[in-house]
């Protein structure tokens, strides 16, 4: 066959799972687990890829996690992950769809929390179980290895957890067969059916941040008698937003506090005050230098209100690093999946995804997928359309993904796949 039967083979089969992708998508979807707790959806994968007859099923990965080994029936060395994450975020779904999320998950730590998919990863798990699927009924004709890597914890695991993609490298997931290549893709409110890359960092470095600050707890009529740990708090989070300042100012950075917690009462000042955010750096050498500063505002900061600070970083993420040399050879894939005029450069983003442990560590690409009802503007932004449902960032309640696109990222799987076992797809240095 020549490779343009195969790719209309390929592209015939995605087409004949799209029902079904968008059935998995839809119950993964009305059924989300938070980081760490995947249980029901790693069994509707493993169960799914064993009906396959793949070559290996391997479960109970860093937690959750599923990775299926498919060896293809041609002479090849060449060994790809295919990777997708499966973990829902404590979030309200408000996408309002049919199948939207009603799950409250009440024994997480921290919880009670509701539960939604509202960053795609029903979409990236829905997907590469269709990718399976085609790429399982014409193993036949690969020549190479595939790994279908369903990771747990994307999106961080509870704070003394281990777990995500670097608990799976640690647990050697990934060891045999060793890939030459990791590629996947996240889906975003770009125009549907459009695959954005960026030459360079894809996504930023990141880290988690707690910072306790700590007084003397008192009955609030009295605040005289003990050490009041919120107006420190307050002159950190105002800190907070110049340190921005002190780094080199064409490096984006950003320092967030999502999360304040206290052990007080309407009438009691409490003992301690727990912050909790993320740092996010363009350039992944500034980690250091801004971990440096924050820690020297929260204790300096604290100690003019007579309090005392403790900054911990936590969960450390890589950047994303798309090598130009991979984004020079996975361009004619990308462009014969969609089409030219439906691929494009992206700007930068602070987002993180720790797809990076396997994209650093073995080579290959991490891209995006638009999956809403919006166009571009003249600076590469997204804007909605006139008629369609609007614009719903990653992370927000209204997070949707058009069902009608997963055969796309069906499709863009198995392309990368075939053109990495083949030699297209592949980097003139290798």
């Amino acid at each position: 066959m020549t490779d343009q039967s195969i790719y209309d083979a390929f592209d015939e089969a995605a087409r004949a799972t799209a029902d079904q992708v968008i059935a998995w998508r839809h119950q993964i979807h009305q059924n989300p687990e938070l980081s760490n707790r995947e249980e029901q959806t790693s069994a509707l994968i493993a169960d799914h890829l064993r009906s396959l007859g793949l070559d290996e099923v391997r479960t109970g990965i860093a937690g959750h996690g599923v990775v299926g080994v498919l060896r293809g029936g041609q002479s090849g060395e060449r060994v790809i992950a295919l990777r997708a994450d499966i973990d829902a975020l404590p979030v309200t779904d408000e996408s309002g769809v049919s199948f939207a999320s009603t799950v409250v998950d009440e024994d997480y730590p921290g919880g009670p929390f509701p539960v939604a998919h509202a960053c795609g990863h029903d979409c990236h798990a829905a997907t590469l179980m269709g990718a399976a699927t085609v790429l399982a009924g014409r193993r036949a004709g690969l020549p190479g290895t595939v790994l279908f890597v369903f990771q747990p914890a994307e999106e961080g695991p509870p704070v003394g957890e281990p777990g995500g993609a670097q608990q799976m490298l640690v647990e050697g997931a990934l060891d045999d067969p060793r890939p030459t290549m990791a590629f996947g893709f996240h889906v975003t409110p770009y125009p549907k059916g459009s695959i954005g890359y960026r030459a360079g960092n894809q996504f930023g470095a990141s880290c988690l941040i707690k910072i306790v600050v700590t007084g003397m707890q008192v009955h609030g009529s009295t605040p005289w008698m003990g050490v009041d740990t919120m107006p420190a708090v307050g002159a950190i989070l105002t800190g907070i937003g110049q340190l921005y300042r002190q780094i080199n100012g064409f490096d984006p950075i950003t320092v967030s506090i999502g999360h304040i917690e206290d052990v007080g009462r309407f009438n009691i000042i409490g003992e301690t005050t727990t912050l909790w955010g993320t740092i996010r750096c363009a350039v992944e050498s500034d980690m250091p230098e801004v971990q440096r500063r924050l820690t020297t505002l929260a204790e300096h900061t604290a100690q003019a209100y007579n309090c005392t600070a403790t900054a911990e970083y936590l969960q450390d993420v890589p950047a994303v690093h798309n090598a130009p040399e991979w984004v020079e050879a996975g361009l004619p894939t990308f462009e014969r999946v969609v089409g030219a005029d439906r691929v494009a450069q992206t700007s930068a983003t602070l987002g993180y995804d720790d797809v990076s442990e396997f994209v650093n560590k073995y080579g290959g690409l991490y891209v995006t997928l638009g999956v809403q009802d919006t166009t571009l503007d003249e600076n590469g932004n997204p804007v909605p359309i006139d008629g369609g449902r609007g614009l719903a960032f990653n992370h927000n309640p209204r997070f949707y993904a058009d069902d009608e696109t997963l055969v796309e990222g069906v499709r863009l799987h198995c392309h990368v796949a075939y053109d990495h076992l083949s030699g297209i797809l592949t980097p003139a240095s290798q």
